[in-house]
């Protein structure tokens, strides 16, 4: 599916990774492995629940304390092409469950593509209206996401080196 890219809706962003595809798809596909790199360092997260699948559930809290736990986030995926791309919402829990509260309501699209240094990977980030868009700069995108994003490159790169796909 073609997706088209609202500047006054959506945020982006992109990183090239020196690993394969399908490595850094294990990043996002092993909960073990996706603990690693999901939150913004020094946080710690826990996977509760990845069922990777259309109305499968994505939930993980922060680990705020040794034996304490905060909701971090609570989502649906939509869509999953093994090895390639991962969509997922917020507006949803798994099995299609609306949701009542949440913290702020998007749809992201995590595409992995080949790339002649290994991986180009790109966070498509989608809001209901420019509110919802500006809420989500004002809280930091660029330095959350994209510190996600540049902790997925350590990780996906130092995991090429030491368990090749």
């Amino acid at each position: 599916m073609t997706r088209t890219f609202n500047p006054e809706l959506d945020l982006t962003l992109s990183r090239i990774i020196k690993a394969p595809r399908l490595t850094t798809w294990r990043a996002f596909a092993e909960p073990a492995l996706f603990e690693q790199w999901w939150i913004p360092a020094p946080m710690k997260m826990k996977v509760i629940e990845m069922a990777l699948r259309p109305g499968g559930a994505l939930h993980t809290d922060m680990l705020t304390a040794p034996g304490t736990q905060e909701p971090h986030l609570r989502a649906c995926y939509l869509d999953v092409t093994e090895g390639r791309e991962v969509v997922f919402t917020t507006a949803l829990a798994g099995g299609w469950r609306p949701v009542t509260e949440f913290f702020l309501s998007l749809t992201a699209i995590l595409t992995l593509e080949d790339h002649p240094q290994g991986t180009r990977y790109t966070a498509h980030v989608m809001h209901s209206d420019a509110a919802a868009r500006q809420k989500h700069v004002d809280l930091g995108f660029e330095q959350g996401w994209g510190t996600v994003a540049n902790q997925l490159v350590s990780f996906a790169e130092q995991l090429a080196t030491s368990r090749p796909a």
